[in-house]
């Protein structure tokens, strides 16, 4: 069985129970608290020096970075698949997965926040406001090309690579209050993924590490 280190608030933690969740692959869920940095505890960083979440260990390695696992297991496991077949349509799945994974995710990484917080002396208030700035400036042109493409319930006939790593995004919008009512297509594909079962064992409000009511 795979191992999975991850925060049940962390992004791509979050991507990967979903992608594991799609596939019907069992895996261990080991939380590793991003909080108190238990990432960067030597035990752990002996095995990851990136001291970051997730780490999936699988087939006798300790695999990093959410993108290349992702990668890994749509060619370990190609059934059911992340990737549609037709070319042009994987050309698409990655133009809009990557900008989520550069462009929005990238700045509002927990690192990101600390060193703002701690370096810059940003407030609270100022760091959500940085969040939702780079929320908003990835999922408004997302929105455009739904919108071009003709998007239904998902971005193609099943949920794949796209929903992965967009739910999780869409997690975030809530919790920074991002005003997502202009995002018509993005919130319909959002709503009919919570509504799959897949990606409700994989919401972090779902996991065991997640505070309880």
């Amino acid at each position: 069985m795979m191992r999975l280190f991850g925060y049940y608030r962390s992004s791509t933690s979050y991507r990967l129970r979903i992608a594991l969740e799609l596939k019907g692959l069992a895996y261990e869920n080991l939380p590793v608290n991003l909080l108190k940095s238990e990432q960067k505890d030597d035990a752990f960083t002996a095995r990851n020096p990136f001291a970051s979440l997730p780490m999936l260990e699988a087939d006798g390695r300790d695999r990093m970075q959410s993108m290349a696992m992702l990668e890994w297991l749509e060619e370990a496991y190609p059934e059911p698949p992340l990737m549609p077949s037709d070319m042009e349509d994987r050309y698409t799945a990655r133009e809009l997965t990557y900008a989520i994974a550069t462009e929005t995710h990238a700045p509002n990484n927990l690192q990101v926040l600390k060193y703002l917080k701690h370096n810059f002396g940003a407030s609270q208030d100022q760091l959500d406001d940085w969040y939702r700035h780079w929320l908003a400036r990835t999922l408004g042109p997302i929105e455009q090309r739904l919108a071009q493409l003709g998007s239904q319930d998902f971005l193609f006939d099943a949920p794949g690579i796209f929903e992965v790593l967009l739910l999780p995004q869409m997690y975030n919008a809530r919790r920074y209050d991002l005003d997502c009512a202009k995002f018509p297509h993005i919130t319909r594909i959002e709503q009919t993924c919570l509504a799959h079962g897949a990606f409700q064992r994989a919401y972090p409000d779902n996991q065991p590490d997640a505070p309880q009511p």
